[in-house]
């Protein structure tokens, strides 16, 4: 059975159309287990019921942004091994360090095409 029929990952966007476009290019990769969340606190919640293999999650979001989730999912010891990849139109390098520092295996930069979230993706989990 290929990596895309097993893979649980979660999408974590403020932005509902983001969200939205983000499931479907991973249901368009083949992925099959695709859930998400609007926010950090939201996703944190449904990991605890749902564990995911992987989160993509937008940087830029109130209340939480995507460095202080990943930030709570290492500190949790059921989801500290998760893979975390961030998503964000500002690839600042402060960014990308700070994440870096915190735990986050792959970025990628907005706007992205099919083919460098499937590349994106298969450098943190193998090939799909």
């Amino acid at each position: 059975m290929a990596l895309r029929d097993q893979i649980r990952i979660m999408v974590v966007d403020d932005m509902s159309t983001s969200r939205g476009l983000l499931v479907q290019a991973l249901e368009a990769l083949g992925v099959r287990h695709v859930f998400s969340a609007p926010d950090g606190a939201s996703a944190i919640q449904l990991l605890s019921k749902t564990p995911a293999h992987l989160v993509i999650s937008d940087y830029n979001m109130p209340n939480m942004d995507g460095l202080r989730l990943l930030h709570t999912l290492r500190s949790g010891e059921k989801t500290k091994g998760v893979g975390f990849i961030l998503i964000t139109g500002r690839a600042e390098q402060q960014i990308i360090d700070h994440g870096r520092k915190l735990g986050m295996n792959n970025y990628l930069k907005k706007p992205f095409e099919a083919v460098q979230l499937r590349q994106c993706i298969e450098t943190v989990v193998g090939p799909l």
